[in-house]
């Protein structure tokens, strides 16, 4: 009785001669120039700025085909959480670090450094054919607190206010509630969206829609102001003037109460390849992309604090 596991030479051969050729082909894309020597860069993090920092990876990588870089959102949380977990290189967040955070990252022996890239100016958006024009911060927050929750008590339609946000986990999410609610609970019927692109969809088809956005997110793909949404001007009280977040000078002199930088974190000095990266993203062809995409450069003081973290 023959073994049925037994094979003849000439089959062994041939097998033999398939493996060697899948062994040589793989060891050939292994050490293919620009891929083998690179590692792939990961970058996790705010949704507000995942479009933005794909766009600058692309570019980055289209002017140094060695490199390879990944880049997903997720909300500022996940971003800070996967640099203390160690599952990324660069965090993308459009808030600072909570005390708990830090505090988990020095038990761990991490020392983030956190860059400024951008400055973003947080956008209050509404349908395009609600009649509000401005709103106070303070109205602002009643709002999304749910104290205010009909449009006629600010002048507009008898509607009931339909409100749209973000999870929990977003830098957006937490930015407006310490610096526009105070630090106080939203209201229930916020409906909790996926990403700024999802809010203002949302707000194209609601009427009676309010929603919170990164400033790049209300213009086009040719840089104009998106149709069917209106972004409202933002007084700090009564008696000050209004500022829109569309106002590049209202921005840069801080006229416009709802700013905030957009940064990245690295644990500890980051590694040649990301402090490249970072690097291209805070020269002047970085930062022109910044503008391009519709947010804000970067100050002189920022810069200086970018450059003494790079060292």
């Amino acid at each position: 009785m023959k073994n049925k596991t037994s094979q003849s030479p000439k089959k062994l051969a041939g097998w033999a001669g398939r493996i060697g050729l899948a062994l040589l082909l793989s060891g050939l894309f292994l050490v293919r120039p620009g891929i083998a020597q690179k590692k792939m860069i990961q970058i996790k993090g705010s949704d507000t700025m995942v479009n933005l920092v794909q766009i600058m990876a692309e570019e980055y990588m289209a002017k140094n085909p060695g490199a390879a870089l990944a880049v997903l959102g997720g909300g500022s949380g996940t971003g800070i959480t996967a640099i203390i977990n160690g599952t990324c290189d660069l965090a993308n967040h459009s808030r600072e670090w909570k005390d708990k955070e830090l505090q988990l990252a020095a038990e761990k022996g991490l020392k983030p450094r956190i860059f400024a890239i951008a400055i973003d100016a947080l956008s209050i958006v509404i349908n395009e054919k609600n009649p509000i024009d401005t709103l106070t911060i303070t109205q602002v927050g009643s709002i999304f607190r749910g104290e205010i929750q009909n449009w006629k008590v600010l002048g507009g339609p008898d509607q009931k206010i339909s409100l749209y946000g973000r999870q929990s986990n977003s830098g957006t999410y937490a930015f407006l509630q310490e610096h526009v609610l105070n630090n106080k609970d939203y209201s229930p019927e916020v409906k909790e969206m996926n990403g700024n692109a999802q809010i203002i969809e949302a707000l194209t088809r609601d009427e009676a829609g309010i929603g919170y956005v990164g400033v790049g997110y209300v213009y086009d793909e040719k840089g104009q102001p998106r149709k069917g949404i209106k972004v409202l001007k933002i007084r700090q009280d009564d008696n000050s003037p209004a500022y829109s977040p569309l106002d590049k000078e209202a921005v840069y002199s801080a006229k416009y109460p709802i700013s905030r930088p957009l940064y990245q974190s690295t644990n500890g000095k980051p590694s040649a390849a990301v402090a490249q990266f970072l690097r291209f993203e805070l020269s002047p062809e970085g930062q022109a992309i910044v503008e391009r995409e519709g947010f804000f450069r970067i100050g002189k003081d920022l810069m200086a604090q970018n450059e003494k973290n790079l060292r």
